[in-house]
């Protein structure tokens, strides 16, 4: 069998087209960002066109596929336990990153370019959030993108499928696996223009920020992108290999498309379906455990996120002078935790979460609006690297629960 030359694999297509995207930017500026950025904006949406069905139709067949009754309660089981876990290990390297190095202390934010604050509708308490999850319409919710009701509505459509007599259960199971197969073709046909999106998409990035911002808020780009780098480079590998015998490298490799769109994209929602190909072509993962683990990830699973938030926070109040002790410093990890489960899968959603685990301080006002808006300024390339760590935490999520499983394919070579 012959071996295709190295420039025909995506994985280099698109590492190029990050290179030339970011020298395009740096060179055309604001002139390049304007005639190519329309090109990454229609691929992101070629890929959210995909987003609802593929969800709808990949937990619908993966439930049917478990089995309901207790298979069904064991994955759920593990797979809440993994997000748990991760979710708190990158709150505390947050935690105390941002203590260390106190990117706060003395910071000024006089002539920092300030951006507008995203309208989001976020969940006010847990009860909230638990009851958002249950749709009152499902079409509605599909319509608009709500992915915790649609994941509520297909886990719960899935498992009352699997209790039809044999002949109505198996027509379903047959035309759910048959939706679905085609949502992964049609996937792939859209991937084929990965490495214009990136280009386009990073482009426009270079060409329309400066540097001013940046400079004058380094030392905070600093502490998140050191403990964003930590969660990613040394923690889940850490758990990739004590809790599923995975290599790290091996998955890295079997998972680099997906992390260049997340890195580009900065949206978890957008990337679910590269994700869920590389994860299930590439590591090895079977559609059971990859259909239901990855799309609840990419809604409730924000490992990047919730350091971003804590870590940002604790910016704030260092930045205002406040000094919390540890009660309140705890108050901030569990607020952080249940913020991030809250977070939508796209663009600095993030940054609107903070006002909540502010609230939860009683920190607000003008001069924490004010602090906010200056982190917007430099909000884009953070929250690329976080959401790219999102992606990674829950692909690690799917190999190690599929191992788990049984699964021996998983990750055992670069594909």
């Amino acid at each position: 069998m012959s071996v295709a030359p190295w420039y025909r694999h995506l994985h280099w297509q698109v590492a190029a087209a990050l290179a030339l995207g970011i020298a395009m930017g740096l060179i055309g500026g604001e002139t390049a960002a304007g005639q190519l950025g329309w090109l990454g904006t229609l691929f992101v949406r070629l890929l959210r066109m995909i987003v609802v069905p593929l969800v709808f139709a990949s937990i619908v067949s993966g439930v049917v596929s478990a089995g309901g009754g207790s298979a069904m309660g064991r994955l759920f089981s593990k797979t809440l336990g993994y997000y748990l876990l991760t979710s708190m290990l990158a709150i505390v390297t947050g935690l105390v990153a941002v203590n260390l190095i106190k990117p706060g202390v003395g910071a000024s934010f006089e002539g920092v370019a300030s951006g507008t604050i995203p309208e989001l509708t976020t969940p006010n308490s847990v009860l909230d959030l638990v009851i958002a999850i249950v749709p009152e319409n499902v079409v509605a919710a599909a319509a608009t993108g709500d992915m915790l009701a649609l994941i509520f509505f297909s886990i719960v459509l899935g498992v009352a499928i699997t209790t039809l007599p044999e002949a109505p259960r198996q027509r379903l199971v047959d035309f759910f696996d048959a939706v679905f197969q085609a949502m992964m073709r049609l996937t792939q046909g859209v991937i084929v223009f990965l490495p214009i999106g990136v280009f386009a998409l990073i482009t426009r990035l270079v060409g329309e920020s400066g540097l001013d911002s940046f400079l004058a808020l380094g030392l905070y780009m600093v502490t998140i992108v050191a403990g964003l780098s930590v969660h990613l480079f040394i923690t889940l590998p850490l758990v990739l290999i004590l809790l599923g015998g995975i290599s790290p490298r091996i998955h890295f490799a079997n998972m680099f498309d997906a992390l260049m769109m997340a890195f580009s994209t900065s949206s978890s929602a957008a990337t679910l379906p590269l994700t869920m190909q590389n994860v299930e072509q590439k590591a090895g993962v079977s559609n059971r455990v990859s259909s239901f683990v990855l799309p609840l990830g990419a809604t409730v699973n924000m490992d990047g996120t919730a350091l971003y938030e804590c870590a940002g926070v604790i910016f704030i109040t260092q930045a205002l002078g406040v000094d919390l002790g540890l009660g309140q410093q705890m108050l901030v990890v569990f607020t952080a935790l249940l913020a991030s489960i809250g977070t939508a899968a796209i663009p600095s959603a993030g940054l609107v979460m903070i006002f909540i685990i502010l609230g939860a301080l009683n920190l607000r006002g003008p001069e924490v609006d004010v602090i906010v808006a200056a982190l917007i300024a430099v909000d884009r390339p953070l929250d690329m690297l976080r959401t790219a760590t999102n992606v990674f935490s829950d692909s690690c999520g799917a190999a190690i629960i599929a191992r788990s499983e049984g699964e021996t394919n998983v990750d055992v070579s670069p594909r």
